[in-house]
């Protein structure tokens, strides 16, 4: 049982590693900037200081995870404030045809630039952030992320201020 223990910190301190290795140079401390357009043209952006805590995801068509996830932000979506933003993509048509293909509802900010991406210092998708009731990101996650963490993370964001 103990050797079991061992390995188990070992697997998390190997996986805390890598994370924050995947996630340097990602934006940290105020949250930048977030406005635009969803795909049906309505004002879509970050609000100064948020009832909730608030996910902001970065994803792209092309991503084979992202594929994987999509399910995932678009259920937590469903209930929680969700903003995702769609990374050289295409434009509205393919986000939108990839959105409805799948059965898809969450909201979607363009950023065919990448500039978006850019001022949040985002290196590869999927991206996760979690930002908290003062604007402020908390947790930042680069790859594969289950609906499951992102629901824990998000409720313990909301009620004890850290992710």
């Amino acid at each position: 049982m103990r050797r079991w223990g061992y390995e188990l910190i070992i697997v998390v301190a190997v996986f805390a590693g890598l994370q924050a290795w995947m996630s340097r140079g990602a934006a940290s401390g105020a949250a930048p900037p977030l406005s635009g357009f969803s795909l049906d043209g309505e004002a879509l952006g970050l609000v100064s200081n948020p009832d909730r805590p608030v996910l902001v995801h970065f994803w792209a068509t092309w991503c084979g995870i992202c594929k994987f996830m999509d399910g995932n932000i678009a259920n937590v979506a469903a209930d929680h404030p969700v903003i995702t933003v769609a990374l050289s993509s295409g434009g509205v048509e393919p986000v939108s045809s990839h959105l409805r293909d799948r059965d898809l509802q969450m909201p979607v900010l363009l950023d065919d630039s990448g500039e978006i991406g850019r001022r949040w210092g985002v290196r590869g998708v999927p991206t996760s952030f979690l930002i908290d009731t003062n604007g402020q990101i908390r947790n930042v996650t680069v790859g594969f992320t289950t609906e499951l963490g992102l629901r824990a993370r998000l409720l313990w964001l909301r009620y004890f201020g850290a992710a």
